[in-house]
């Protein structure tokens, strides 16, 4: 086709549109060539036609089987061995042990030991667990047991292995004789166009095989040629095109030329301003080429006119399109020294404002561009090259066959007919255990049963109200549930055609076997949605059903059976089921004489109900019409030739599918005899139905691979077989690509004599519930020949969608077998993988739809769905319509071959779409089966699904694992496994576990239940006892790491918030007053003298609610004879530093104010725990040693503790300094000095000045770093002014503490703040609340407390022990409404959730829900926020975590996704000023700007004076003056600031506070030395342990830390040890979708594991230290690859 003229009308008149705005510039050449590359898109050659050849007869006898030694039953299965897929398995585990391929070396994991997995531990159960080993159970994609001692059905000699490099362009063909083709490219010639339809006619068969030699050979040579031919063509037409339209395009720019025009983009634009007052804005632009006239005019002349920047073309300019858009957002505006108009100056401040965000932007998926990179397609990867595929139809009904067979399916047709004229002939019979028929029911006793159920359902009446009224059981139309055992066949027989006759719709379901049993809920939903309310059953199977007693009173439900007990109170207990009436179909009355059966219904009617399973697991009801059963019932007819009196064999289960259609409907239609061999019966006896062949003579079978296996490996029983009389052997799942070695197999062994079988009998058929049989491979018809089609293909290629033949040896290949041909009277298509209507080409897999009158009609009540799915309208080329028909889709993937052949690769339900690829599960489950299994795992109990992790699905696989494999073993087989399915496959494995034998579901029929697996797995109910996770090697779509750009300097940053008009983010507190006050010491002194008898301090314990007390007097008194034990008995001279080491008590107090009279300098530590000497004394030396002390006071349990021997293990006794004992102090030194308390020691220590160190403060932080600073006499007087003046603390108040009084605001509020305010306080050691949890609670309520202090350790105490006893306490009279202020200290984000459920929990005590507050301190200062007496509610902000991880701060709604809570840390302290830093330039950031908490404030700490450096925020190189005396380089440059440590904002709020002015907010967001800093972003570990603990319902607490590059995660298992290996997977996958991280290790440790500091901050550093050091016993650690 040389000239371009001879395309259609239609397709020269676009492409000359295209030419014209081509010329006009009306579109780019980019666009111009895409658009016409679709219009001449159909008139390209196909590269590649059908990938397949038909093969002329079944294997040879020579086949693989042969080579098998014949074995019995019970020895280990050899029938999924493939020589070369074992092959390819060795091949690619070889290059991983040689070097030649690297990959990352797994890790094994570490259990305790002692630990072990729950299994089945008892006789029976294992005595079971070894009886499944010998029978072999099914694989995970069938629903019936597939072997005796398990497993799934193999392809013959195939392999799944990596693909060549460059797939073949043609598709060649092979036969059975493997004989390849050469394929020649002829000269041009003449190609009508495609029919619309494609029929296999007998006349182009005959024209076929006329030709000489073979006739299917010469078909596929023809066929190929053609192709060949058309795709030279097509090329050479394509060239001649593209000149014909370059010389069409040149004539209309006679004088032109080709320039480059840029594509205007306003984005980052910039505005100038001329003379003319008027705005150029010069746009960034993108070049395309074009061609333009010389006689456009692009530039006028006149200065006025707008000269557009970077648009010139020549020295000349034009202007924008007005469809152009423009963006003006954050232009920049170069001005020229020229005055301004009004106008001018509008547009400018309008392109300033800042612009709100659309309203479609909130509603943007933010996780959309992982999707889209997860199914980039590679683009080395092959491509379809065929033509659109045209429908294709299958033969034609015969009319010599329409005379002879029934009008229709009912009463009024076949059923009545054989019922009456052949009353004696035997319908079906149904063998016992023994192999016998023990029962057996003819056509007239069917008959008879089914109309007494008919009469049963439209006459029985039943109670349905608590008056008494009844109405009938069931109405025409009324849907019925059939609940039959396999074992039952002859019952549900009758039952079904009861219900057909009665003109109610049957809805068959499987039996349940008990409570638990998988996927019993979603058959109920099914019979829930249909709207059953009665079910038919046997007696033997209502017996065995699990019941319960029924106490509802009411009547409006069914409630129990009347057909076996009357009114029984018992109802049948399933889960998910709805209340049913069971009805029995034994023993029922005979019909009355004047009853007769309702007239016969409509053929659109629905006739029953055959339910099915999505790829999802929930189960939906396809409704199927008696026009529908009765077309269906005569393709079968026509397509397997039944006949009368014909006797066939049913293995399958006749519920569904092939048995329901072929043994229930077909036989009945055509009058014939079925003999049912029940499952239980074919474990026993594999070969039972091959001697019921021989001895009934019968000519049809309908079985599945599975029981051709097992019968082949019976030997012993294959004695006086005969199957000569086999006409058809129906394989049911011959859709399955991997029974094809077993059907080969079968016919290779029982094709000679003495047995005799056909070697046409084979028939593989394909089909569904929703499209009835699709197809059918025929025998003996002299129009479609005995042909039978393979195919050895590229299993990569299929992965891509593609069809690429390989060679048969090769490791690569993968090799088909046809289903057969279409059936009568059906229209075939083929549509899209992905689920839409285009049609697909030759050479593209995707899903059959077929139109036929035999199809199922809708989903039940599912609407939606059955538009999807049964109105299906392809769209060929251009997206129009190929007509009206409407298709259904089958759920079966696969393509056409020639004459109507149909090949089927996988099932849309075990369909696996990862990364743009699609894999099949069996294809997935051979390869793991080619890794050596018998030794480890069960070869049937092997499951494989995908799970959606961050927007793709991920591969898992699950099998159970063989109780004598140990966990190495185990280990070592999943990695082989993993490097054989990442060499083969080419695909990351996400997750594969074990677990023990016999725990997994299963299905009614013995299979793995797959959707059950999942949902268990997804639940973390799963229960592992080996596990192995690969995140690294399969999640590919992680975002792009962040890449930190050479920052903006920090004077660039503060002059640029200042032009925006940004505030700087600086707040301070209310002023202090400058009044002097009294030292600490002289305040105690003062208030001795006047008020002696006011008590300050009361210590309150679990056992006693005043255990201690003190007044101002007493705690005088006992802090000098302190005092003087210290420099009388000590002799310690003024300035010593002193380590008081004392549990939180009253005796602390006097200690540190002895100290202070004595001139000492206290240092408080928390004493050793008993139990735990070898860790908690560590700390203590460290703190002796780098506060220099020269004695140690403690009481006397404490310093006999520190002397002992179990001490002297870890520190030697003569290490420490004095050690002195509060108990030494002689009595008549005491008494001495009782009467002149005020004068003994003045004289010689006095108070300390207000420069003097006062104490100084250590603590261990959260990353295990000892932190020290000194507090000086002004510091501490300060922090107890400014704590006073917040909260009104007057010695009328009362405030309870309850923290930890050795460091910050605690020991301040615990020591310093009664003496300083007089008010009255109670102690509470917090160790008392861990013994008695509702001590805190109590003690607030009993003294009726305004005001409590206490930390998130004992909230989490009072949450977590008194979730339970909220009750008792409100019936005890615990009431908290006097609680106004309960702060809760911290030196870390405050916790939302926690404060939450603790107010939550409590509020039925009156507790008020703003009462709960936080405070925010650090090292560097005690005391920054607190909420206080007076000041607003404190507020909650909702930040993006996404710009947090970016150091960004990004406000969104509540709700919004991946939003995190932030609340406030309380009200700025009067006297404490902070600011907001850049922690790296050290420049002031602006308000809600993320940056470093600076702190500047009088009571500030100072460095220790004796330590050289202490240790900042994790570098060891920081100095004290880098830390307490840092200053910013912009802003308030001149004020000496304390870093301290902790990230946050502050933000300015609308609230109001005491003195009229605006809030000033602070929000911490976390420390700066715990984040993680992770592919250039910051991960704070609260946000990550926050995602953790909702992982599992079992997780307790967490701790997350790094370790070489990994992230590693250590949660608490709060379940049993047998639920730890579900936190894996649970956690992995939670942290992944929430923060895009993947976790390189878990390790999973017993509840408690997880230590905290004193105030109940997690100690993340010692944690990672113990692991490291192997000191944490955990009870898995799971090293991820």
């Amino acid at each position: 086709m040389n000239d371009p003229d001879t395309l259609p009308d239609e397709v020269r008149e676009k492409l000359a549109e295209l030419d014209l705005e081509l010329s006009e510039g009306d579109i780019t050449k980019k666009g111009y060539d895409k658009k016409r590359d679709a219009l001449l898109a159909p008139f390209k050659s196909l590269r590649a036609a059908n990938a397949l050849h038909a093969e002329q007869s079944s294997a040879s006898p020579n086949s693989r089987s042969n080579r098998r030694n014949q074995r019995r039953v019970t020895q280990d299965d050899d029938r999924y061995h493939s020589e070369i897929r074992v092959e390819a398995v060795h091949q690619a585990l070889a290059e991983y042990s040689d070097g030649r391929k690297l990959g990352p070396q797994p890790v094994k994991p570490h259990r305790r030991n002692g630990t072990s997995v729950s299994r089945s531990s008892s006789a029976q159960k294992s005595k079971r667990s070894n009886h499944s080993g010998r029978r072999m159970l099914s694989d995970s994609s069938s629903e019936d047991e597939d072997s005796v001692n398990g497993g799934t059905l193999g392809r013959k000699d195939s392999t799944l292995t990596r693909p060549p490099q460059t797939a073949p362009r043609t598709a060649s063909l092979v036969s059975n004789k493997n004989k390849k083709e050469t394929l020649a490219s002829t000269s041009d010639a003449a190609a009508a166009p495609p029919p619309p339809i494609s029929r296999n006619t007998a006349e182009r068969r005959a024209a076929a095989a006329s030709g000489g030699g073979t006739r299917k050979e010469r078909a596929v040579e023809d066929m190929l040629r053609l192709v060949q031919e058309n795709r030279d063509r097509h090329d050479q037409q394509q060239k001649d095109y593209g000149e014909y339209v370059q010389a069409r395009i040149r004539p209309k720019a006679p004088g032109g030329e080709v320039i480059r025009v840029a594509r205007q983009d306003y984005r980052n634009s910039k505005i100038i301003v001329t003379d003319g007052d008027a705005i150029r804005i010069s746009p960034h632009r993108e070049e395309i080429e074009t061609t333009i006239e010389e006689t456009t005019s692009l530039h006028n002349g006149h200065d006025d006119e707008a000269v557009y920047v970077n648009t010139t073309i020549g020295g000349a300019a034009r202007p924008p399109s007005p469809n152009e858009g423009q963006d003006y957002q954050n232009a920049v505006l170069p001005l020229k020294q020229a005055k301004v108009s009004s106008k001018i100056q509008n547009v400018v401040n309008a392109l300033q404002r800042p612009r709100s965000k659309p309203l479609q932007d909130y509603y943007n998926d933010d996780d959309a561009e992982l999707e889209a990179m997860a199914k980039i397609r590679d683009p080395d990867a092959p491509r379809p090259e065929g033509t659109i595929m045209n429908p294709v139809r299958g033969e034609a009904a015969h009319s010599n066959t329409n005379n002879t067979m029934p009008r229709s399916l009912d009463s009024f047709s076949a059923f009545h007919r054989f019922g009456t004229t052949a009353a004696k002939n035997i319908a079906a019979m149904v063998l016992d255990q023994s192999a016998k028929p023990s029962t057996q029911l003819t056509y007239g006793k069917l008959h008879s049963r089914a109309g007494k159920v008919a009469y049963m359902l439209l006459t029985k009446t039943v109670q349905v109200n608590k008056d008494g009224s009844k109405n009938v059981m069931c109405k025409p139309g009324d849907r019925v549930a059939l609940i039959y055992p396999n074992t039952q066949p002859l019952h549900f027989l009758a039952a079904f055609y009861g219900c057909l006759q009665a003109g109610v719709i049957p809805v068959p379901v499987e039996m349940p076997s008990s409570k638990r049993e998988a996927g019993i809920a979603q058959l109920g939903f099914l019979l829930g949605n249909c709207g059953v309310k009665v079910a038919l059953t046997s007696e033997s199977c209502y017996k065995g059903l699990p019941k319960k007693v029924n106490t509802s009173s009411t009547f409006s439900a069914p409630s129990g059976s009347n057909s076996l007990t009357g009114t029984s109170s018992e109802i049948v207990d399933f889960r998910g089921w709805p209340r049913l009436w069971w009805a029995v179909t034994e023993h029922m009355s005979k019909p009355s004489r004047d009853w007769t059966a309702p007239p016969r219904l409509a053929d659109e009617t629905i006739a029953y109900i055959e339910y099915t399973t999505g790829n999802d697991g929930t189960v939906k009801g396809c409704c199927v019409t008696r026009q529908a059963v009765f077309a269906h019932c005569r393709a079968l007819t026509t397509a397997m030739e039944y006949k009368e009196d014909e006797t066939m064999v049913c293995v399958v289960d006749f519920k569904r599918e092939v048995g329901l259609w072929h043994a229930i409907l077909a036989s009945i239609f055509n009058g014939m005899k079925v003999i049912f061999v029940p499952y239980s019966l074919m474990k026993m006896n594999p070969a039972t139905w091959m001697h019921m062949v021989s001895k009934y003579q019968a000519t049809t079978a309908l079985v599945k691979s599975r029981d051709l296996h097992w019968a082949l490996l019976a030997t012993r029983d294959h004695k006086d077989i005969s199957l000569a009389s086999l006409r058809t052997l129906l394989v049911a799942d011959g859709a399955n690509p991997w029974s094809l070695s077993s059907c080969d197999a079968f016919a290779a062994a029982f094709t000679p004599s003495p047995y005799s079988l056909r070697p046409d009998a084979m028939c593989p058929c394909a089909g569904s519930s929703e499209t009835g049989t699709i197809s059918i491979r025929r025998r003996g018809n002299a129009q479609l020949g005995s042909q039978s089609g393979r195919g050895i293909l590229s299993m990569s290629a299929l992965s891509h969608c593609v069809v690429r033949v390989d060679t048969e040896n090769s490791l690569t290949s993968l090799t088909l077998q046809d289903a057969g041909q279409i059936v009568a009277g059906a229209v075939v298509v083929v549509t899209a993988i992905d689920g839409s209507n285009r049609l697909c080409q030759a050479d593209e897999i995707g899903e059959i739809c077929v139109s036929a009158n035999s199809t199922a009609q809708l989903y039940w009540a599912l609407d939606g769905q059955t538009h999807h799915t049964f109105k299906v309208e392809p769209v060929g080329e251009y997206g129009k319509l190929i007509g009206a028909v409407r298709y259904v889709r089958s759920g079966l993937i696969g393509f056409m071959g020639p004459d109507g052949m149909v090949f089927v690769v996988a099932r849309r339900q075990s369909l696996l779409a990862v990364s743009g690829r699609y894999h099949s599960a069996d294809d997935i489950i051979a390869t793991v089966l080619a890794v050596e299994p018998m030794k480890f795992v069960y070869r049937g109990r092997i499951c494989v699904f995908s799970t959606s992790v961050l927007r793709d699905e991920r591969i898992v696989i699950v099998a159970e694992q063989k109780p004598n494999c140990s966990e190495e073993e185990a280990f070592d087989w999943i990695t082989r496994v993993l490097r054989a399915i990442d060499t083969i496959h080419q695909v990351g494995i996400y997750c594969c576990a074990l677990v023990p034998a016999n725990h997994l579901p299963k299905t009614p029929l013995g299979g793995v239940h797959v959707s059950e697996t999942k949902q268990r797995f997804e639940n973390g109910d799963l229960h592992p006892s080996t596990l192995l996770m690969c995140p690294h090697n399969c999640v590919l779509n992680l975002p792009k790491p962040r890449e930190r750009q050479a920052d903006v300097g920090p004077a660039a940053m503060f002059v640029g918030n200042i032009v925006q008009g940004v505030r700087i983010a600086v707040a301070k507190g209310r002023n202090i007053d400058d009044e002097p006050s009294l030292p600490l010491l002289e305040c105690l002194r003062s208030r001795a003298q006047s008020s002696p008898d006011h008590r300050i301090l009361t210590l309150v314990t679990s056992k006693n609610a005043e255990q201690d007390t003190a007044t101002c007097s007493t705690l005088l008194k006992r802090a000098e004879r302190i005092a003087g034990l210290l420099t009388d008995r000590a002799r310690l001279s003024r300035g010593d530093h002193v380590a008081l080491i004392f549990p939180p008590s009253i005796d602390l107090v006097a200690a540190f104010f002895g100290c202070l009279s004595a001139g000492l300098v206290p240092v408080c530590i928390k004493p050793p725990v008993a139990s735990d000497l070898n860790t908690t004394l560590g700390p203590i030396r460290m703190m002796v040693d780098m506060s220099k002390a020269v004695a140690i006071l403690a009481p006397q349990n404490v310093s006999k503790l520190l002397k002992s021997k179990e001490a002297a293990h870890s520190i030697d006794s003569n290490a420490w300094p004095m050690i002195l004992d509060l108990e030494d102090a002689p009595s008549s030194w005491r008494r001495k000095n009782n009467n002149n308390c005020d004068t003994t020691t003045s004289g010689s220590s006095g108070a300390a000045s207000k420069e003097e160190i006062c104490y100084l403060d250590f603590s261990i932080n959260s990353s295990g770093q000892l932190q020290g600073s000194s507090m000086s006499e002004a510091s501490a007087i300060t922090v107890c002014k400014s704590i006073k003046v917040s909260s009104e603390l007057y010695p009328s108040r009362h405030v309870v503490v309850c923290a930890p009084p050795y460091s910050g605001i605690s020991l301040v509020l615990w020591c310093l703040s009664s003496v300083y305010s007089g008010h009255h306080t109670t102690l509470i050691p917090p160790m008392e609340v861990e013994q008695q949890p509702s001590l805190f609670l109590t003690t607030l309520s009993n003294l009726k407390v305004r005001d409590a202090f206490t930390t998130y350790s004992t909230i989490n105490t009072c949450v977590t022990q008194l979730a339970t006893s909220v009750e008792n306490l409100r019936e005890r009279g615990c009431n908290l409404s006097m609680l106004r202020s309960c702060v809760a200290i911290a030196e870390e984000r405050p916790r939302i959730a926690l404060m939450s459920s603790f107010c939550k929990l409590f509020a039925p005590l009156a507790l008020n829900n703003r009462a709960i507050s936080t405070s925010f301190s650090s090292r560097v200062n005690a005391a920054i926020c607190m909420q206080g007496a007076s000041g607003p509610e404190p507020s909650t902000v909702y930040v993006d975590a996404r710009a947090l991880r970016n150091d960004r701060i990004s406000l969104v709604g509540k709700g919004a996704p991946h939003s995190v809570a932030l609340i406030e840390s309380g009200k700025l302290l009067p006297g404490v000023k902070i600011a907001i830093a850049n922690p790296e330039t050290r420049g002031q950031c602006a308000d809600s700007h993320l940056g470093e908490i600076w702190v500047a404030s009088i009571h500030n700490a100072s460095p220790l004076n004796r330590l050289a450096s202490v240790t900042g925020f994790g570098d060891e190189g920081t100095m004290n003056t880098d830390v307490y005396n840092a200053r910013l380089t912009t802003g308030d440059t001149k004020t000496r600031w304390a870093r301290t440590g902790y990230l946050g904002f502050l933000r300015q709020t609308q609230s109001i506070t005491e003195h009229g002015e605006l809030h000033d907010a602070v929000f911490v967001v976390g420390a700066l030395n715990e984040s993680l800093v992770l592919r250039g972003m910051r991960y704070h570990p609260f946000d990550v342990e926050s995602t953790v603990s909702k992982a599992h319902r079992f997780v307790g607490n967490s701790a997350v830390f790094t370790w070489n590059h990994l992230v590693v995660i250590a949660a608490e298992c709060t379940g049993s040890e047998s639920d730890a290996l579900d936190l894996v997977p649970a956690i992995t996958s939670a942290v992944l979708e929430e923060h895009h991280l993947i976790v390189g290790v878990v390790v999973v440790v017993d509840p408690g594991s997880i230590r905290h500091g004193p105030g109940g901050e997690k100690l993340r550093s010692t944690i990672r230290s113990l692991f490291l050091e192997e000191k944490l016993n955990p009870i898995y650690v799971a090293y991820h690859m």
